[in-house]
């Protein structure tokens, strides 16, 4: 059993995810797929210390910065309820003032919607299409003023991101794509061009 805290043990693990994902390998080369295994490990970790979290919360010492990093974790994950979660933790952190946790909470729930095929709300989340990066489908009706307020850049500079990524970045194979992927990919090629 380890002797450090709670807060310590998601500390580490938030370290070491930044360090590994500063430079994420291309998807679909066997550095990926380890990427994303100790990714999984990472998350069985992070459960353990989110059980002794609860512990912490039930004496009223969890701190933002746990808060933080547990929901960085969770964002991580591979399912829609990994990025809901994300999205409350954050949420939480960012309403005690966590100065990094308003642009975490927008892009856990943009992961979140994205995950369950919907459109994202503030264009947090890019993804390969086959051809190019695309932002995944954002809602229409989200202003930049809403952006802002999440600290998540405008529109114009998210889609300028993502033109810029294709031609910085190769695309992964896409045979093995998500579900909620394949289905928008079908999707945007069913599409008339513009």
């Amino acid at each position: 059993m380890s002797s450090k805290s709670p807060s310590e043990i998601l500390a580490a693990l938030y370290a070491a995810d930044l360090r590994e994902h500063a430079e994420v390998p291309a998807v679909g080369t066997p550095e990926y797929a380890a990427l994303r295994e100790r990714d999984r490990e990472r998350r069985e970790r992070r459960e353990r210390a989110v059980t002794a979290l609860a512990e912490l919360r039930e004496s009223g010492k969890l701190a933002n910065d746990d808060l933080y990093h547990a929901a960085w974790l969770y964002n991580h994950g591979d399912t829609p309820k990994d990025a809901k979660f994300a999205h409350e933790l954050a949420s939480v952190a960012g309403r005690r003032g966590h100065p990094k946790a308003r642009w975490l909470s927008a892009a856990a729930y943009d992961r979140w919607c994205m995950y369950e095929g919907r459109p994202q709300k503030f264009g947090t989340q890019f993804v390969p299409d086959g051809q190019r990066y695309r932002l995944w489908d954002v809602e229409p009706t989200t202003t930049d003023a809403e952006r802002a307020e999440w600290d998540v850049p405008s529109l114009a500079a998210q889609l300028a991101r993502a033109e810029q990524m294709t031609r910085t970045e190769s695309q992964p194979p896409m045979d093995g794509a998500p579900e909620w992927l394949r289905g928008a990919i079908a999707r945007w090629r069913a599409e008339p061009s513009s």
